[in-house]
């Protein structure tokens, strides 16, 4: 086992992560793992833009609302607040970076309207290539820096008297790194890929959220998972995402008869929130309709979505024809780890940033485009805590290893992801919920500990943890709210509103109302 040690240990590779590392690595020591590529990540594949006030008639209480009503006024207030109020300040940072959002020819930024938000307030850059670019020119800085190790999978962070001390990781020749820190970032991403039909990353799994739980760290408002309505559909299956910009240009959602598959079921028929679009989408195809973006209207298609042009090429789908084939799919983890203002978690030196962490700023459904603002804002309130906050570890005394949970037998990942799309999907019930609990505590219970096991076991023992904690919070939310929709209990309840289902290892908490600190 080769050992090493750093002042912080970044654990991801997505926006929020490698601008947290940027920002620290002028004054800290600082490594970032990254399971494989550094491009392998969700902002990498981010096609949407940011969302920022940096226009004068536009206002920061205007961004709040539209946030507070796309997440069902689950919303933290405060923190959605802070994200809002910090947009400027977030684009300002990143164009110092190099950062060259489009243009106008007068050199005026370029606005894009998207679901829910009552104005174009959208920057891109290069159109729908947004998340490349970002992580391009971060990137470059902190690989100047020499920080990354890639091809590092954490399986267990490193405890000590209740304190996050490091973590262990297993590199692709299965040979394991004990790395010491005196601060840790979880910056992992969410849990989409553990559906069938997502859009993420493969890499993005879960896994940070089962690494926090079994360090004792607490989480919350798991059951909250946003299904985007239009990935690409290319022979049966998903392949890419189509930006929700497309129908900002004006685009429409049709059936294969032409007919408009929105019109009447929301105010803002396509440009709906996620979560009525998801249902809608959902439910005309369990009816036998299938769907489509009508993208006739918009003139000059390829140039303004390359990266969706160059998606559909690859499926073999003819753009001329004026029809993009869409479907709902796994894309977004409202919940996660718990986190204050500051990204602190309730493990002391461990932090969590970005779509791993429960800042309380998506509440139940995540209004577009907010996603990348919440790295840039959040990772720059991590950084700052982290730099106010002194103080090391020491190697003497800490155990390098001990036994982990392992199943006791061996289960294939598809038949995990299906538990997922049956039961915790789209639409869910309390016989269908029921099922997956059943299920997924089913194989925790035959539960073995082994030292240094195959990275495959551990990962796997994680996925089955994570449905676990998603199933179970899910069946005890009797109410629908955002992306999480109960089909027996179809309405919102005001006993639900503000009420958070918390869980933590040993001990699930009750059901809270309390606002974080």
């Amino acid at each position: 086992m080769k050992t090493q040690k750093t002042d912080v240990l970044v654990i991801g590779s997505g926006l929020a992560g490698i601008m947290t590392a940027e920002l620290l690595s002028a004054h800290k020591n600082v490594i970032i793992f990254t399971k494989n590529r550094l491009e392998e990540s969700n902002s990498y594949l981010a096609q949407g833009g940011i969302a920022a006030v940096t226009q004068s008639d536009d206002s920061w209480y205007d961004h709040f609302l539209d946030t507070l009503q796309a997440g069902c006024y689950h919303n933290e207030p405060e923190a959605t607040q802070q994200l809002v109020e910090g947009g400027p300040d977030a684009i300002h940072r990143l164009v110092e970076l190099g950062v060259r959002f489009d243009r106008n020819e007068d050199g005026s930024y370029q606005y894009g309207q998207e679901g829910a938000h009552n104005r174009a307030r959208i920057l891109h850059i290069c159109g729908d290539a947004t998340g490349k670019h970002l992580i391009d020119t971060v990137k470059r800085r902190v690989q100047s820096h020499d920080l990354v190790q890639e091809g590092q999978t954490v399986v267990r962070l490193m405890m000590r008297s209740g304190r996050c001390v490091g973590a262990w990781s297993i590199d692709p020749n299965g040979e394991w790194t004990a790395t010491y820190a005196s601060t840790v970032i979880l910056a992992t991403g969410g849990m989409s890929g553990l559906y069938p039909f997502n859009s993420n990353a493969a890499t993005i799994t879960g896994d940070g959220l089962a690494l926090a739980y079994e360090a004792g760290a607490e989480l919350s408002d798991l059951e909250f998972i946003q299904f985007h309505p239009t990935l690409l559909v290319s022979e049966g299956k998903t392949s890419g995402l189509v930006t929700e910009a497309v129908r900002g240009q004006g685009a429409k959602l049709v059936d294969q008869d032409g007919r408009s598959l929105m019109e009447g079921e929301h105010p803002l028929e396509d440009l709906a929130p996620r979560d009525v679009v998801s249902r809608v989408l959902y439910r005309a195809r369990q009816s036998g309709r299938k769907s489509f973006l009508d993208i006739r209207g918009i003139t000059d298609f390829e140039k303004k979505f390359p990266t969706v042009t160059k998606l559909c090429s690859k499926g073999y789908i003819d753009l001329r024809e004026g029809f993009i084939p869409v479907a709902p799919g796994a894309h977004f983890t409202m919940g996660g780890i718990e986190v204050d203002r500051h990204g602190a978690t309730t493990v002391p030196n461990l932090y969590a940033v970005g779509e791993v962490a429960n800042t309380g700023v998506h509440g139940a459904n995540r209004l577009a485009s907010n996603s990348l603002l919440e790295g840039g804002v959040f990772a720059y309130e991590v950084a700052q805590s982290i730099l106010s906050n002194l103080h090391s570890v020491q190697m003497e005394g800490i155990d390098l290893w001990s036994s982990v949970p392992v199943l006791s037998h061996s289960l294939d990942f598809r038949s995990i992801q299906t538990i997922f799309n049956d039961h915790i999907g789209i639409e869910r019930n309390r016989i269908g919920l029921e099922r997956a609990v059943q299920w997924f505590e089913g194989y925790l219970t035959n539960t073995v500990y082994k030292a240094f096991p195959s990275l495959e076991d551990i990962q796997t023992y994680q996925h089955v943890q994570v449905g676990a904690l998603v199933a179970r919070s899910a069946l005890e939310r009797t109410e629908s709210r955002g992306s999480h929709y109960r089909t027996d209990h179809p309405l919102e309840k005001e006993y639900w509103r503000q009420k958070r289902i918390k869980r933590r290892k040993r001990s699930y908490e009750p059901v809270e109302s309390t606002a974080r600190p």
